[in-house]
C-alpha cells in the first residue's frame, strides 16, 4: 500500500503525515513538491541521518494534503504538529497555553483582559508571555495609568451613576457619558503604543496633551496627564537600553542538549529591551541546530501577534525564504531574518545565547530536584535484582565523527547524583574506523587494568555499570570484565531507540515504566556520558570558543573561568599546554581542580 502511494504522489505543494503500524501520526512535514520531498526519505542520501533511519523504519502508511502555496503548507504543517504532537517533530515541550493580553478593539469601548488562546475576533493580541505574574503586573500598571473600563460587558449599558472605579479615577466612566467614544479610543491607542514598546511615542503624545490641557486652562486634566507621564517615564527608566541605533527587533539564540533544547528570545522595541522569554523544545541528539531554530520560528511566530521588522538569529534555516515570505504576510510589511557575523549585533546574539544556556541549566537542575535519586536507585536494584542499591554507578559511551577521533567517556554517579571529579576520558588508540564494539572493549580493558595496577584514580569499583548501547556493546564490555576478573560487577546496556535495559543473562529486555524514577536515573547517567564524550569532539574540531570549552570542565565555575582566562592571557593553547603545577598557580585553582583541568585536555592514557 505504501509503495503504491509513493508511485502516485503529486508534484504539488502540501503537507504530508507519516504514520506507524498503530495508525498514529509520527511525523508531519511540508513540501513545495510532495513527490520529490516524500521520496527523498527513502533514498540512500537521507538515510545517512540516524533520525531519518529511525523514522523510515517506523513508517507504515502516509497521507498528504495538497495546498495552493508553500506558505499555506507551512501554516498547515505548524497547526498539525501542534494538534498531533508527532514523535519525530521538533516541538515546544510545554503543552500549556501562554497568556496574552487582548485589547477588544471589536467593541465600542475596548477592554483589556488576559486570555490563553488567539481568535480571529477583531481584537488585538500581545504576547505570548511565559510569566503569568508579569502579565498581571503589566495589566495592573496599565489600569493605574489609563482609566480603562474593567466591567466585563461587551456592549456597554447606560447607567445612572458610575461605578466605584470611576470614583477612585480608575475608570473614565463611559457608561455615564463622562468620556466620548472618540476620546476613549484615543486612550486605547495610547495603551497599544505602550504594549508595542513604543513608550517614546507615547511620552511625546502625552506631553502634547498635557500642554494643550494647560493652554485651555483645564488644569485638573493637565495634572492627570502629568501623573500618567510620570508613571510611563518610571517604566522607561527601568528598561535596559540596548542601543538607540536599533529599532524593533527580536534576537533569538539557542542551546541544544541531548533531549531538550532551549531557545531564548530578547524583544527589543525602540532600542530598549522590552522583555525576554525562553522556550523548551523536544529534540534528539541527531537533531541539527538549524532544524531546532526553523521549528521554533514557525511555532513561535504562529502564535505571536506582533512581528518586528528584523529578527536576528545565529544561523540560517532551511526554509528561510518561505519563512520570510510568511512573516512578511503576517506583519503586512518588510521582515528580515539576519545572521550577524560581527559587531554589536553579534555580541547581542551571544548574550542571548548565554541566557539560553543559563535557562537550560536551571531546567536540568530543577528536573533533577523533582526526582528523588534514592527512589531511582531502589527501583533499579529491584528491577535488576541487585542485592543493594547501586550507590556508585559508572556509565561508558563511545563517540566519533564518521569513524574519526574516537573517544570514550566514563561518567560516575554517587548516591544517584553526578560526581564530576570522578569523570574520566579515554582517547581510543587501538581501533581503526567506526567500531563501537572494539572501542568499548578497549576502554573497559584500560579502566580495569588501571584498577588492578592500583591506580588510585580508578581504585573505587562501581556497584553497577551502564553501557550506552544494546546487546552488542554489552557483550563487548562483559567479555573483557570476565577476562580481567571483574565479572561479578552487575552490568547493563541501555538501548537508545526504545530505552530498554539489556542484561547478559536474558535475551528479553527489562522495560521500565516511562515515568519510572529508575528509568529517569539511568537515562540521566547515559545522557551525561554522551554529553561528556561529545564535548571532547567539539574541542578537537575547534568549533567552540574558549569560554564554552572551559565551562564544560568539572569544577570550573564563572569565577575560576575568568581567573584562568586572565592568568593565561585568554589563550586556549597556553591553558591546554599548562602543567598541573602551572594551573594550580592560578587564583582559586587548587591542586585537585588543576588535575581535573589537565585531565580534561589530556584524556586518560
Amino acid at each position: 500500500m505504501l509503495e503504491d502511494k509513493l508511485q502516485n504522489l503529486p508534484s504539488l505543494p502540501g503537507v504530508y503525515l507519516m504514520k506507524n503500524k498503530q495508525d498514529k501520526i509520527i511525523y508531519v512535514g511540508k513540501a513545495v513538491n510532495l513527490k520529490n520531498r516524500i521520496k527523498s526519505y527513502f533514498s540512500s542520501q537521507h538515510r545517512d541521518s540516524a533520525k531519518t533511519r529511525a523514522l523510515v523504519q517506523n513508517i507504515y502508511d502516509l497521507e498528504y494534503i495538497i495546498t495552493d502555496t508553500e506558505i499555506e503548507a507551512l501554516i498547515l504543517e505548524n497547526n498539525l504538529i501542534k494538534e498531533h504532537k508527532p514523535k519525530y517533530n521538533v516541538r515546544l515541550t510545554d503543552d500549556k497555553n501562554y497568556p496574552f493580553i487582548r485589547v477588544t478593539l471589536q467593541e465600542s469601548y475596548p477592554r483589556l483582559e488576559i486570555v490563553r488562546s488567539l481568535k480571529k475576533d477583531g481584537a488585538r493580541y500581545f504576547g505570548p508571555f511565559t510569566s503569568a505574574s508579569a502579565v498581571h503586573e503589566t495589566l495592573r500598571l496599565l489600569k493605574r495609568i489609563f482609566p480603562i473600563r474593567s466591567c466585563k460587558q461587551r456592549t456597554l449599558p447606560k447607567r445612572d451613576r458610575p461605578c466605584l472605579n470611576a470614583h477612585i479615577k480608575r475608570c473614565a466612566a463611559p457608561c455615564v457619558g463622562k468620556i466620548s467614544q472618540e476620546e476613549y479610543n484615543k486612550m486605547i491607542q495610547e495603551v497599544i503604543l505602550f504594549l508595542e514598546g513604543k513608550q517614546e511615542n507615547l511620552l511625546k503624545a502625552l506631553q502634547e496633551k498635557m500642554e494643550k490641557a494647560a493652554e485651555e486652562l483645564n488644569f485638573e486634566r493637565a495634572a492627570e496627564i502629568r501623573d500618567q507621564l510620570a508613571a510611563v517615564e518610571k517604566v522607561v527608566a527601568k528598561q535596559k537600553i540596548i542601543s538607540d541605533r536599533y529599532a524593533d527587533m527580536d534576537v533569538i539564540n539557542y542551546v541544544k542538549s541531548i533531549k531538550k533544547s532551549c531557545v531564548q528570545v530578547f524583544m527589543i522595541r525602540e532600542g530598549k529591551l522590552l522583555g525576554r522569554d525562553h522556550f523548551f523544545l523536544e529534540t534528539t541528539e541527531e537533531t541539527e541546530g538549524a532544524e531546532v531554530l526553523g521549528a521554533f520560528l514557525k511555532q513561535y511566530y504562529n502564535q505571536v501577534e506582533y512581528i518586528p521588522r528584523e529578527i536576528l538569529m545565529p544561523e540560517e534555516v532551511e526554509e528561510q525564504e518561505v519563512l520570510t515570505a510568511w512573516l512578511k504576510g503576517k506583519r503586512g510589511g518588510r521582515v528580515e531574518l539576519k545572521v550577524p557575523k560581527q559587531g554589536d549585533k553579534r555580541h547581542l546574539l551571544e548574550m542571548v545565547g548565554k541566557n539560553a544556556l543559563d535557562s537550560l541549566q536551571q531546567e536540568i537542575v530543577a528536573s533533577m530536584s523533582r526526582n528523588n535519586p534514592q527512589d531511582g536507585l531502589a527501583e533499579l536494584a529491584a528491577s535488576l535484582k541487585l542485592e543493594d542499591k547501586p550507590q556508585r554507578m559508572e556509565c561508558y559511551d563511545i563517540s566519533h565523527i564518521q569513524g574519526a577521533e574516537t573517544v570514550a567517556s566514563m561518567v560516575v554517579f554517587v548516591e544517584g547524583k553526578p560526581c564530576s571529579s570522578e569523570y574520566r576520558r579515554f582517547k581510543i588508540k587501538t581501533v581503526e574506523g567506526p567500531d563501537d564494539f572494539a572501542s568499548m572493549e578497549e576502554v573497559i580493558r584500560r579502566r580495569f587494568n588501571k584498577a588492578t595496577a592500583g591506580d588510585e584514580k580508578f581504585a573505587t569499583l562501581p556497584q553497577l555499570i551502564v553501557i550506552d548501547g544494546g546487546k552488542g556493546q554489552l557483550s563487548s564490555a562483559r567479555k573483557v570484565m570476565e577476562e580481567l576478573g571483574y565479572g561479578d560487577i552487575p552490568t547493563v546496556g541501555l538501548a537508545k531507540e526504545n530505552e530498554w535495559i539489556f542484561t547478559e543473562d536474558s535475551s528479553e529486555p527489562i522495560i521500565l515504566p516511562r515515568r519510572s524514577q529508575g528509568l529517569y536515573l539511568i537515562q540521566r547517567i547515559r545522557d551525561e556520558a554522551h554529553r561528556f564524550a561529545i564535548t571532547y569532539h567539539r574541542l578537537l574540531r575547534g568549533k567552540r570558543n574558549l569560554s564554552s570549552v572551559l565551562t564544560d570542565i568539572p569544577g570550573i565555575g564563572k569565577k575560576r573561568k575568568e581567573a584562568l582566562l586572565k592568568h593565561f592571557n585568554f589563550s586556549i593553547k597556553k591553558i591546554m599546554q599548562a602543567t598541573p603545577q602551572e594551573l594550580s598557580e592560578v587564583e582559586g585553582i587548587n591542586e585537585q581542580i588543576a588535575e581535573q583541568i589537565y585531565e580534561f585536555f589530556h584524556p586518560a592514557e
